[in-house]
């Protein structure tokens, strides 16, 4: 995933619904109820963490009982200091007290979500690291772990887990991607694992797929706390010894038993605050709203429809029909690249305008650029005396509808069908095309050529194509 590219948009709650969602995380919420119980009588040790004689009291304050209470209640007094909730006021006695950034969690969403995305970066630090056993058993001499013999590297794991994390974001805002639904844990190891050019793996990447899983597993279970996942762990019985005997029947073919994830709305907020602090761009619905229209024909150029959709709905509800849509076709103007584009989506965008813009499509009628898709719009409004396009107009729109289908969708079949459709309705079009005065009517016409399945016809369009780049000087 290149940080220069432009992600799809995510479609994210409110951020009060966000927030509640964050203050009931068991992480945040733990850490909380540790920082409002702490007192004068609170010790911790030389890292920061509670003593070991208090962490009953912690545990029994946030409920927790059995063999792994002290850990999480551990766990959670950690979270509390490295939030900002706790803070330690005498490393040498170590004494400690509220720290200011426990009101925050009474304040503003923002306030809330800060908090809890510190929160998240100490889970996905915890995350990275390996079971805690094999750091003791690779404590070298001298109190120093030695990584060698761990086999782990730190800033590949975390390297690991950020892509794996983003894969699953793609999936999550991708319009060919499964949404909301749960993402199957192999689907997503192998995503970051096997390369995108290989056919069938070989035994050897499959073991690392499987590896990677059994990972995966493991940090996904550190993450559901967090709130950032909702996860169904790989059926236990899939790690059984082979002579072992399941202890009921197993249903080989159910995908479920090898692990679901799915990413939850805070998720979604918590890895696009991480992508943006990362230098990606990575949009959501809505970020468009309160701009003018020129930015809203850019900035939705890259999105897939049903995100364009979304977005100019949102644009357009803030403003009445007729303005937008003068707005708008005053935006779409213009001969560089990306015009052809924001034509395309200003004819989107004007699809879902009432019948009171009328008047604004009129007044472009004679407008060289403008002209014959507002001849469109009144046509499919059921206008009258609609007057018809010249001829070259009507080229001139083709060739203006084909460079932005390029633009947007490149090679697709959808384009494939449009150009066969083209060279098939006007006889003679290469003939005509290849005058048309716009910019990309070199680029279009070669892109026709290259496309189309007759090598006659396709020909044709290369002559034409070379005709237009000669009359342009190019």
């Amino acid at each position: 995933m290149s940080d220069s590219s432009t992600l799809p948009p995510a479609r994210l709650r409110p951020e009060a619904e966000l927030a509640r969602d964050a203050l009931s995380a068991p992480v945040l919420a733990r850490a909380a109820r540790l920082a409002r119980w702490a007192g004068p009588d609170t010790r911790v040790d030389a890292g920061g963490g509670l003593v070991e004689e208090q962490l009953p009291a912690a545990a029994e304050q946030l409920g927790l009982s059995g063999d792994d209470a002290a850990a999480h209640a551990s766990e959670a007094w950690r979270i509390a200091v490295d939030t900002g909730l706790v803070e330690i006021t005498d490393e040498e006695a170590g004494t400690v007290t509220a720290g200011e950034d426990l009101a925050l969690l009474t304040g503003s969403p923002q306030d809330v979500l800060g908090v809890w995305l510190t929160a998240l970066e100490a889970v996905l630090a915890d995350a990275s690291v390996p079971d805690l056993d094999d750091l003791v058993d690779a404590m070298a001499e001298g109190g120093e772990v030695d990584l060698s013999s761990l086999d782990w590297d730190p800033d590949a794991e975390s390297e690991f887990l950020d892509g794996v994390l983003g894969n699953l974001y793609l999936l999550t805002v991708g319009e060919d991607g499964p949404g909301d639904a749960p993402v199957p844990l192999p689907a997503l190891a192998a995503s970051v694992i096997v390369p995108s050019d290989m056919g069938e793996p070989s035994n050897e990447v499959l073991e690392q797929v499987s590896d990677a899983m059994m990972r995966l597993d493991d940090q996904f279970r550190l993450l559901e706390p967090v709130g950032l996942v909702e996860y169904q762990p790989v059926d236990e019985a899939l790690m059984a010894d082979a002579d072992e005997e399941p202890a009921a029947p197993v249903d080989e073919t159910d995908v479920t038993r090898y692990g679901m994830v799915r990413l939850t709305p805070l998720g979604l907020y918590g890895l696009r605050a991480r992508l943006l602090d990362a230098g990606f761009d990575a949009p959501a619905v809505g970020d468009l709203a309160d701009k003018g229209a020129d930015a809203l024909l850019d900035g939705t150029a890259p999105f897939p429809p049903a995100a364009a959709h979304a977005e100019t709905e949102l644009w357009l509800a803030g403003r009445g029909p007729l303005d937008a849509a003068r707005e708008l076709l005053a935006a779409a103007r213009g001969l560089d690249p990306g015009a052809p584009l924001r034509r395309l989506r200003c004819q989107q965008a004007l699809s879902l305008v009432g019948a009171e813009a009328e008047p604004a499509l009129r007044e472009v009628l004679d407008d060289a650029e403008l002209g014959g898709l507002a001849r469109v719009w009144l046509t499919e409004h059921g206008a009258r005396d609609v007057p018809a396009p010249s001829q070259d107009m009507v080229f001139w729109l083709t060739i203006d509808t084909v460079a932005a289908q390029l633009a947007a969708e490149g090679n697709s079949e959808e384009l494939r069908a449009l150009v066969e459709g083209l060279a098939q309705q006007h006889s003679g079009f290469f003939d005509t095309a290849w005058r048309v005065e716009h910019p990309a009517t070199p680029d279009v016409l070669e892109a026709m050529g290259r496309l189309h399945p007759d090598k006659k016809i396709a020909k044709e369009a290369r002559k034409a194509a070379f005709k237009a780049r000669s009359q342009q000087g190019g």
